[in-house]
Formats: structure tokens, C-alpha cells, sequence
């Protein structure tokens, strides 16, 4: 009897210990990204291992309840200096469930007096459920650009995933998608 019952604590225990590793990857921010938004409290935000194109792990945001408001992102800055005067694409992969809002890539170029080129895809929006989808962001970089944002966003409830992601320069080619500013 002794036996089976420090088995059973011991499975108990096993089964909380990963339940709370688990939960806390996905309650953070994946390694090298920040958590923002106008309601980060909203959002869950993490890493997902079971739900993935390729690799170890995907990220994802997911809307902590039916009503989530406002918009949750993860975000990552770099610097220009390699990107001055060139194009710039960030691409990668999203997967949808349920978002009722809508969800996508977003790139900000900075310069010292504000805003010089934006997207979000918000008027080529993720919504409802999808199976994994290409998707890409590519602006401008001028020469007095300081910094370049860029992240993932949901806006609403609903789930998000996004994997394969990539920023790199391309040729004038590549058509932009965004405008200069803000808008």
C-alpha cells in the first residue's frame, strides 16, 4: 500500500511540475522578443511545441477571453545600419483559430523625429480559422532611419500562430507594402 501511494505522489507531482513548466512558456515571451500591446493583459503570448510548421516551436498570442480587447504583440527592434537605404521584408508563416478580430505581421522603421514607414496588415487582415499561410511585410528604410520594430499582433479573441520568420533585405522588385508615416 506504502508502495502505490508514493507512486501516486510522485505521478502527482510529475504532472504538476509539467503542467506548471508549461504554463509558464506559454505566460512569457519567447527568448529575445518583448510582450507590448494596448492590452498585453488580454493576450497570452509564448512558445507553442505541439502546434508548429517546422522546427522545435512556434509562437503564438491567443485572447484570454471572448471579449479580449485592444491588441497584444510580441515585438523585437533592430538596428538599421545594415538596412539603410534598402528594402526590407519580413516574412513568415500564420496560422488561424477563431481570431475574431484580426492578426498579422507588423514592421515600424524609426527615424529621430518619429514614424517613416509602417504595417501592420491590417487591410490584409488574418481572421477566422486558416491553416498555415504565407504572409509578408516590406518597407522602405531611408538613409536617417534609427531602428526598425517588428512583431506579431492579435487584435480580439482567437488564436494566432507564427513560424518561419525572416527579415532580410530584398530588390526594388519586391513590391512595398506599407506606407511612409504613420497611418
Amino acid at each position: 500500500m506504502r508502495i502505490v501511494f508514493r507512486l501516486a505522489v510522485l505521478l502527482l507531482f510529475t504532472a504538476t511540475f509539467a503542467a506548471t513548466a508549461a504554463a509558464e512558456e506559454a505566460s512569457a515571451a519567447p527568448p529575445g522578443w518583448s510582450v507590448a500591446g494596448s492590452h498585453p493583459s488580454e493576450y497570452e503570448m509564448g512558445l507553442d511545441r505541439s502546434t508548429r510548421r517546422s522546427g522545435a516551436a512556434s509562437a503564438f498570442l491567443r485572447g484570454r477571453t471572448p471579449t479580449a480587447a485592444g491588441f497584444g504583440t510580441l515585438l523585437q527592434e533592430i538596428d538599421t545600419v545594415d538596412y539603410r537605404g534598402r528594402r526590407v521584408r519580413l516574412s513568415g508563416f500564420a496560422k488561424a483559430s477563431g481570431v475574431a478580430g484580426w492578426a498579422g505581421l507588423w514592421m515600424r522603421v524609426d527615424g529621430p523625429q518619429g514614424v517613416l514607414a509602417f504595417d501592420n496588415m491590417q487591410s490584409r487582415p488574418i481572421k477566422g480559422t486558416a491553416d498555415w499561410k504565407p504572409c509578408e511585410v516590406v518597407l522602405e528604410v531611408p538613409g536617417g532611419s534609427t531602428a526598425i520594430w517588428f512583431g506579431l499582433l492579435l487584435s480580439g479573441p482567437g488564436q494566432v500562430w507564427f513560424d518561419d520568420l525572416q527579415v532580410e533585405a530584398v530588390d526594388a522588385t519586391v513590391p512595398v507594402t506599407g506606407t511612409a508615416g504613420w497611418r
